[in-house]
């Protein structure tokens, strides 16, 4: 697709921009430019794997293992929010 200073302008209109002739067939040239760097981008390989990664890859979660739950009295030792053997919180209205 090749940008035209028509395009330029209509995009400038949506933009609000008021551009002189000048800007206009330069913004022309300039995008032009660009997608002619992305069609050389495009002509690159990408299904190449990494050379290197930089960190070790590790899983950093522990493993899940079967505990013994604290009793319901041992749990609420430390709080003084308790009512009826549960924690008491704000009321949810």
């Amino acid at each position: 697709m090749k940008i035209t200073p028509d395009i330029v302008r209509k995009v400038a209109k949506a933009a609000r921009l008021e551009l002189t002739e000048a800007e206009t067939r330069k913004f022309s040239k300039d995008m032009n430019d660009i997608l002619l760097a992305f069609k050389d981008l495009d002509k690159a390989k990408t299904d190449a794997k990494p050379a290197f990664q930089p960190l070790e890859i590790k899983d950093v979660l522990r493993d899940d293992t079967i505990e013994k739950c604290l009793p319901q009295q041992e749990a609420l030792a430390n709080t003084k929010h308790k009512e009826n053997g549960f924690f008491k919180g704000p009321r949810a209205v």
